[in-house]
């Protein structure tokens, strides 16, 4: 059965009011990145905002995998794919989603230390307290712990909770009150139609008389 814990569903319009508080609190100190490099995967969107408000042109990234679908943690965070420029004597800012453990930012800011850069900050969207590590900068800080979902892995994250069910729902009405007694979450009823739809098959069993049924979902 899987781990019950609460979870928020973050919106598009909430993300870039983040970014934009994150941004204007880089803006208030006197430093100014030379580079901005986005941890892979939640952090590409949120550099890219944050190059905006900075007026950054030079963006790149590195991948570093930790979590899996439906929040599935791996045993340590683990660079995929680091750089492939010289970033020697510059001034680096990285950029991610959140830090809820804080080992994906440990792990990037040890690495990138090796490259020789002139300087090293960090930040983040969401910086949970639950976190060993504390980036330079953040947007929102979270005392009380929940599972953020972010409007970039929605699908991947409900996916996995659906599939992580046991026993699985059986149909699409159980696949939305399991969401909201396991994980306090309520998505709207169109976005889970269509990723319950993608499902279809993919979760033991459902129901064959659910909404995976209509013929038109998206």
């Amino acid at each position: 059965m899987a781990k019950r814990f609460r979870c928020e569903l973050i919106s598009w319009a909430r993300i870039y009011g983040l970014t934009r508080r994150l941004s204007l609190r880089i803006l208030k100190t006197a430093f100014r990145p030379d580079l901005v490099v986005a941890i892979g995967r939640g952090g590409y969107v949120p550099a890219r905002i944050v190059c905006d408000f900075l007026e950054i042109s030079d963006l790149t990234a590195i991948k570093i995998e930790h979590w899996g679908m439906g929040a599935q943690k791996q045993d340590a965070a683990l660079l995929r794919f680091p750089l492939n420029i010289d970033i020697s004597g510059q001034k680096i800012l990285v950029v991610d989603d959140v830090t809820d453990t804080g080992d994906t930012l440990r792990t990037a800011s040890t690495y990138l230390l090796q490259q020789h850069p002139a300087e090293v900050r960090t930040a983040v969207i969401q910086h949970k307290t639950s976190s060993h590590f504390l980036p330079d900068y953040y947007g929102q800080k979270i005392v009380k712990w929940r599972w953020i979902i972010y409007p970039w892995a929605v699908v991947e994250d409900l996916t996995g909770f659906l599939r992580q069910m046991g026993p699985a729902p059986q149909s699409f009405d159980e696949a939305t009150k399991r969401l909201i007694a396991d994980y306090d979450l309520q998505p709207p009823q169109r976005l889970l139609e269509n990723i319950w739809f993608l499902n279809k098959g993919k979760i033991p069993n459902p129901s064959r008389k659910t909404i995976t049924d209509r013929k038109e979902v998206f």
